[in-house]
């Protein structure tokens, strides 16, 4: 079996709360998002970024406004449509609900593992 297969498997699984957690918070630019994450030890390529990013906001989950900059071209800030905001929600209370059943689980399985 392929431990780094199933390693990036459960990240993408959360990529998406992730990127929306992060952009909750307020408008936020792509490199930005990829700053978060990577301080966080979520590693994510800017070839996986943008079509979640597109994807998310032809969901009607995400809206952008374009920045000028003083450094280059405009800047596309992404933020939370109303809609977003409700599935983010949702994301929230299934996460919170997921990690409180796997840590029952992995728990008990730790308590066997030292009996």
């Amino acid at each position: 079996m392929d431990i780094e297969n199933s390693k990036a498997q459960l990240k993408k699984g959360i990529l998406e709360f992730c990127i929306l957690s992060i952009i909750s918070r307020g408008e936020a630019y792509t490199s930005d998002i990829l700053e978060e994450m990577k301080a966080a030890k979520l590693l994510v390529v800017e070839g996986t970024m943008y079509p979640l990013l597109s994807r998310l906001k032809n969901e009607g989950l995400l809206s952008y406004n374009w920045v000028e900059s003083k450094s280059g071209p405009p800047r596309k800030y992404y933020q939370l449509t109303d809609e977003g905001k409700k599935f983010m929600e949702e994301l929230h209370l299934t996460w919170v609900d997921l990690v409180e059943s796997v840590e029952r689980l992995t728990i008990k399985t730790k308590d066997l593992e030292n009996k």
